[in-house]
């Protein structure tokens, strides 16, 4: 139970996803049949909002800012002053996130681009990290590499899927 624990932790974009898509599974079980792509879709995306984004950032805001040197042990990087600035970044994307789970298309959008971009500039810096300095820490590969890659794919798939149902829906 303890490595279980440990390992959702460390790994809480994984963990937030999965807790968001049960969510979603929950909201739809609650919601009279049949289903729409529309309807499915916001399940699907209000809950990747709220926790792989708000949630999940906030989740980042707390660990780089008060648990800075445990945060930069687990990525292989020596404890600086930047890991309070990459916390700070990272509420300001929550508060995006919070704002965006009942927001309209493009605040939805701002909070996609906003922390894709992130993500993806973070991923290509752990690329950089185990090519240059060998560094393969948990915190560096693995699920949290992959994860930076998988959350903007996702949150942009289900930024599609919102724009064409929405399409779909209004008046030619």
């Amino acid at each position: 139970m303890r490595a279980l624990i440990r390992f959702c932790i460390s790994n809480f974009s994984l963990t937030f996803l999965v807790v968001g898509l049960l969510a979603s599974g929950v909201a739809l079980l609650r919601r009279h049949r049949p289903w729409t792509g529309a309807v499915v879709v916001e399940a699907l995306f209000s809950r990747f909002l709220l926790f792989s984004i708000a949630i999940g950032y906030l989740y980042n805001f707390v660990v780089h800012v008060f648990f800075g040197a445990i945060s930069a042990r687990f990525i292989g990087w020596p404890d600086s002053p930047f890991q309070r600035e990459v916390g700070f970044a990272s509420l300001g994307f929550s508060m995006i996130g919070f704002l965006a789970v009942r927001g309209s298309f493009a605040m939805r959008a701002a909070a996609v681009v906003g922390s894709s971009c992130f993500l993806l500039g973070a991923a290509g810096g752990h690329v950089l990290e185990m090519v240059r300095s060998r560094n393969f820490a948990p915190g560096n590969a693995g699920a949290v590499f992959d994860m930076d890659l998988l959350l903007p794919a996702i949150g942009f798939s289900l930024l599609g899927l919102q724009h064409r149902y929405s399409e779909r829906r209004r008046p030619t």
